[in-house]
């Protein structure tokens, strides 16, 4: 039987992802930090299609988390995946629809939202980001955790249609409302909400059960993370069905969870960060011991996610 761990990447697309060498490798085995990060291989992953209601669908397992949006004579779609499982992405829309895809939201800048959009584009699709997703797609980037680098993508990949704070577009019979928040996962981050189905795409503002990865490269730090999460909750019900960036359709409840998580981190770590403690003696502190267990070993490790809050933090509080 499988464990939580294996039920999680599972559900978030990372059966064998780990190509570096597991969670908690040394630092002496890769670039600076000290631990290597998991890299995610999304290329022999299985499609996830899993309806919500009538009309609308999660896909899982080729990047992040896509909702479909069915309507009478179009497609709408939030996120695109990573660019090589593009195709694989546009058969499982086709088995779920016939139209094509004429409009695609893209959630935030990360590659495995917007790998697909090239292709998506080049279909015909129409697409909608914030101001930040077009300028970040439009230049190199670098995930320092990650140690990523990532080339400008091509024009025909950007948003053709962007806004600073809201938007609101009609797919179908659903209204869907995309507001920016402000830095949290990174600057380019938005929350879909479609009212009258009471769904809310949370993207990766969101990780469901695990820890979240936060690019503090793209001016996301944790207390955006809470913040998000709490307009997150603004937005739902006991009722609401609520996507996460990855990992399995949630409930109310789980994003308070991991909101209350979230607050438990930063707490603990926002101190330390104040007083000028050096990375190595915070991640020496454990301030996720008692948490490892049930959130670690996802995607990050313990000592990974205490990296990741306190460089997030040190740029906030340092500046």
């Amino acid at each position: 039987m499988m464990n939580r761990r294996e039920l999680l990447r599972g559900a978030v697309g990372l059966a064998g992802a780990l190509a570096l060498g597991g969670l908690d490798a040394p630092r002496s085995q890769a670039a600076p930090g000290p631990h290597i990060p998991p890299v995610i291989d999304f290329d022999h992953n299985e499609a996830k299609l899993q309806p919500i209601s009538k009309n609308l669908y999660l896909l899982a397992g080729l990047g992040g988390n896509i909702l479909i949006l069915v309507g009478d004579a179009k497609t709408t779609i939030v996120d695109s995946g990573v660019p090589t499982r593009s195709q694989d992405i546009a058969k499982a829309i086709a088995s779920v629809s016939p139209h094509p895809v004429t409009t695609l939201i893209n959630s935030h800048w990360h590659f495995d939202h917007t790998g697909g959009n090239a292709y998506m584009a080049g279909k015909g699709a129409h697409i909608i980001g914030h101001e930040n997703v077009r300028r970040r797609l439009s230049r190199p980037e670098a995930i320092d955790l990650l140690h990523a680098k990532f080339p400008a993508q091509p024009k025909i990949a950007w948003p053709v249609e962007t806004f600073t704070v809201a938007k609101t577009i009609s797919a179908g019979s659903e209204e869907v409302r995309i507001r920016h928040v402000a830095p949290a996962h990174t600057d380019s981050d938005s929350i879909i909400h479609l009212p009258g189905a009471n769904v809310v795409h949370a993207a990766d503002l969101f990780f469901n059960g695990f820890y979240p990865f936060i690019d503090y490269n793209s001016g996301g730090w944790i207390g955006g993370m809470i913040a998000g999460l709490d307009h997150v909750l603004s937005l739902s019900d006991a009722h609401t069905k609520i996507i996460p960036g990855h990992g399995p359709l949630a409930t109310r409840a789980e994003v308070q969870s991991a909101r209350d998580m979230l607050a438990t981190v930063r707490g603990r770590i926002q101190p330390m960060v104040s007083a000028r403690k050096t990375l190595d003696q915070v991640i020496a502190a454990k301030p996720t011991r008692d948490l490892d267990a049930k959130w670690g070993g996802v995607v990050l490790s313990g000592d990974m996610f205490t990296q990741d809050v306190y460089e997030g933090l040190k740029r906030r509080l340092r500046a």
